[in-house]
């Protein structure tokens, strides 16, 4: 196990995170997001792990479906935004290094105060490698199932799934249209969800249900929660019985192509670009949403944030539940 891949801070290892399955009689691989105490956030280890195995299961000839879908009552929240700030403010930088697959003493990160010292991590989740747009290189057909939250990274996977089969009572959106600014797979969620209806989403911050969602495109099918799983279990033997795997692997290349031409890519790196000049915003006359977390909490920070919102603006399931 590498040094990027071993737990820290008690936190379970990147197996057990990111479970991975198959089935060689209906070549049908599922991929579980496994930590539903903490909304099936990934660690940087397990987010590498997933990017490794996509890329293992779209050489593998035993799978022609993967299905990508979260334990518990969500399919994930994003990141764990915990490990990413801890990673962030350590001046030696080798936990980063270690994302990156690199030795602490083999380079020399660059300086706090540099571009550089942002902006390489923030091209870094341009890279298929770093398991963010893992899923737009895939070759074989996937299928993502939401339910419950469905937000940051775990966004990116729903859109940049082929299929996505949600239950009626998701929420999709991005958390850091409300607390930065920018996410790294903008391009792609506007070409998905259409112009007009993804400016709401950046400008108000707000969460999408899955019947909004569906209605602008993004979702295949929306179901009751009790039949989400044989909804997407009959869409995935129903792809696995279709055309043969290597027709499979010719129609993803179209649509790779495809994406390509409208700038797939370069919207990720344009967005990572706007994303690494994050610290240089100038805050507005109030506070900035998440000054007082340092104090408070980010936790209670973000409660306070989401409160300041109209009920069916907020994040959180039991802040729209409030009516007041």
């Amino acid at each position: 196990m590498s040094e990027s891949e071993q737990p820290s801070n008690d936190q379970p290892s990147a197996e057990e995170i990111i479970r991975y399955e198959k089935d060689t009689k209906t070549r049908i691989a599922t991929i579980t997001f496994d930590r539903p105490d903490q909304l099936n956030a990934p660690t940087v280890a397990a987010r590498l792990r997933y990017a490794d195995l996509l890329h293992r299961a779209s050489v593998d000839d035993e799978v022609k479906v993967l299905v990508v879908r979260g334990a518990g009552d969500d399919f994930g929240t994003g990141a764990d935004l915990p490990e990413f700030m801890d990673i962030q403010k350590d001046p030696s930088q080798k936990r980063r290094l270690a994302e990156y697959r690199i030795g602490e003493d083999e380079v020399r990160y660059p300086p706090q105060d540099s571009f550089r010292h942002g902006a390489t991590i923030s091209q870094w989740y341009a890279n298929a490698s770093a398991g963010c747009r893992s899923l737009q290189e895939f070759k074989k057909i996937s299928i993502v199932e939401t339910k419950g939250y469905c937000y940051g990274w775990h966004f990116y996977q729903a859109a940049d799934a082929d299929l996505v089969i949600s239950s009626d009572d998701a929420l999709f959106g991005h958390p850091s249209f409300r607390y930065y600014g920018w996410g790294p797979r903008m391009w792609t969620w506007a070409q998905t969800m259409g112009l007009r209806r993804f400016q709401e989403m950046v400008f108000t911050g707000r969460a999408f249900t899955a019947q909004e969602m569906y209605e602008c495109n993004f979702l295949n099918k929306v179901v009751p929660r009790d039949e989400l799983e044989a909804e997407t279990e009959k869409y995935a033997l129903a792809c696995s019985r279709n055309r043969p795997t290597d027709t499979v692997f010719m129609q993803k290349v179209f649509f790779e192509v495809m994406k390509q031409h409208q700038g797939e890519y370069m919207g990720s790196l344009l967005s990572g670009f706007f994303e690494s000049m994050g610290g240089h915003i100038r805050a507005d006359d109030d506070e900035l949403m998440l000054d007082d977390a340092f104090d408070k909490g980010l936790n209670n920070s973000v409660k306070d944030n989401d409160a300041q919102f109209p009920p069916d603006f907020r994040l959180s399931r039991s802040g729209r539940n409030k009516k007041v």
